[in-house]
């Protein structure tokens, strides 16, 4: 280990000389002057891994020392230490950005436990982390073999995503290749609870919240409540980038409540959010608004009508709501509803569709330089990260907490970085998704899809009386044997929907309330 260099500035230093001794004794180098203006000089001529500096000295004070070092060097750890515990300074030297505050008289063992904290808090961290997830490996392993609800299911994936995030800031290469092994496995297990379960949940007395449900069993309840409520979905919004946004939104929000729940299949825009806003399965809305569904074969936009049906699901539902629906697609949209948002702080319900993360995704599939900014899970949620910082929609959310609004945030479906291809032949009616097939005649390798040859067992509409569908599990996407290497270099490693994985099916819902 390289020698870590310390520069330590008291007026009274020659009194710290027992702490110096005793940090030198542990390898530490620690070079000394008496005041702000020597320390100064000393950080412009050397390089130093941490400064230990006294508040109070002639000349310059430590406060003033501290700005002059911040500006050559903004991050290099500075400790400050003080005989006075007032609050402004305290305050001046947090705002400064200082790594650590300590009151005189310090001993020598507070020095090492700021050193240690300082200087060795990534190397604790990764060690501490690295032993916790080999423990938890062991737990996740027999979970595997025993889950066996769909509850179970999504408390074993939030585990997967808390142990992926806590991993990848540690930047261990082998405990994430041992996590993506278990994720692997995951999705394969999740697979067949899927196909053996999914098409009894709608006859259960108990089934699982799902896209047509959720009005029902999760927003109208909070609607219900004192105030005004704005319901955002982000569209393609998995868990795990609602985890890495989270943190943001709760600059100004408290959660409350998180509720994951199911998007239906196929989990693709036009049938799991047409069946939020309308609360029905797909058969039953092309069978009662025959006008307002498009099916996979129609020409036309398929989520053209979501305020339609949203009106229709509050009419069947009996409510008696002043409520207004918008659909962002673009940044001028945007922008345009967050200079204009006080005019809805007069809504019991204000419902807002934001469109970006599925046109990150797409971007993905067409765009090489976003190839290259999103090449896996952990750049993914950077980049989404990045977008809603900068995005009119927290500046909405920002408007929206200081009018009081509770705030419920979801998604339609999630997205699954697809890596190997699964040849299948249709005729010239086949849907064109990547992630499930809809048509007559379809021919599959049965081990890498679940198979639904009645659409109607589970709600879903058929084009043609013979048609069947057919949902890529695991990480597969489905390719054309004509033109195949061409489409399968094309559409490897790119973000898709529609098929069955974790990362799909089971998304967020949240509940928060203003600050």
């Amino acid at each position: 280990m390289n020698e870590i260099k310390i520069l330590w500035v008291d007026d009274e230093i020659d009194l710290l000389k027992p702490h110096i001794l005793f940090l030198e004794k542990k390898q530490y180098a620690v070079d000394t002057c008496k005041s702000g203006t020597e320390a100064i000089e000393a950080v412009d001529d050397k390089n130093y891994d941490i400064v230990f500096l006294d508040e109070n000295m002639p000349g310059i004070s430590g406060l003033e020392a501290l700005s002059e070092i911040k500006t050559k060097k903004p991050n290099l750890p500075v400790v400050m230490i003080t005989k006075s515990e007032e609050e402004y300074i305290m305050e001046e030297a947090i705002g400064s950005k200082i790594a650590d505050y300590l009151i005189k008289p310090v001993n020598p063992h507070q020095i090492l436990l700021s050193l240690k904290k300082n200087l060795d808090h990534s190397r604790l961290i990764s060690e501490k982390t690295t032993s916790s997830y080999q423990q938890e490996f062991r737990k996740i392993a027999m979970d595997l073999a025993m889950v066996n609800t769909y509850d179970e299911w999504a408390d074993l994936y939030q585990k997967l995503i808390y142990w992926e995030i806590a991993l990848e800031e540690i930047e261990d290469a082998g405990m994430m290749e041992i996590l993506e092994s278990q994720k692997t496995e995951a999705n394969s297990q999740f697979g067949k609870f899927i196909e053996k379960n999914y098409k009894d949940w709608f006859d259960s007395d108990e089934p699982p919240t799902m896209s047509h449900t959720l009005f029902k069993d999760l927003i109208l309840p909070e609607v219900k409540k004192e105030g005004p409520v704005l319901l955002v979905v982000i569209d393609n919004l998995r868990f795990d980038q609602w985890r890495v946004l989270e943190k943001t939104v709760g600059t100004y929000y408290r959660k409350t409540k998180e509720a994951p729940y199911y998007s239906i299949l196929p989990t693709a825009t036009q049938y799991a959010r047409n069946a939020i806003f309308s609360g029905l399965m797909p058969s039953e809305m092309e069978r009662l608004y025959p006008e307002l569904w498009k099916n996979d074969t129609d020409e036309g936009g398929k989520n053209l009508n979501e305020e339609a049906f949203l009106r229709n699901q509050i009419r069947r539902l009996g409510l008696d709501l002043k409520w207004e629906y918008h659909k962002i697609s673009s940044l001028k949209s945007g922008r345009h509803l967050a200079s204009n948002f006080a005019s809805q702080q007069n809504n019991d319900l204000t419902v807002l569709v934001y469109n970006f993360v599925d046109m990150l995704s797409h971007s993905k599939t067409e765009m090489e330089v976003v190839k290259e900014l999103a090449s896996n899970d952990k750049a993914y949620r950077s980049l989404t990260l990045s977008w809603f910082k900068n995005s009119p929609l927290l500046e909405i959310i920002q408007q929206a907490q200081r009018l009081g609004f509770r705030l419920l945030i979801t998604t339609d479906h999630g997205t699954i970085n697809v890596k190997n291809p699964s040849k299948v032949v249709g005729d010239r009616d086949t849907s064109l998704n990547l992630r499930y097939k809809t048509g007559r005649s379809l021919t599959f390798e049965e081990k890498e899809v679940y198979a639904v040859k009645r659409p109607k067992d589970i709600y879903l509409p058929t084009i043609n009386v013979s048609s069947s569908y057919i949902f890529a599990r695991n990480e597969f996407f489905f390719a054309y044997p004509n033109n195949y290497n061409h489409y399968v270099s094309y559409y490897k490693n790119t973000y898709q929907h529609g098929g069955i994985s974790l990362e799909e099916m089971i998304i967020p819902f949240a509940v928060l309330e203003p600050r």
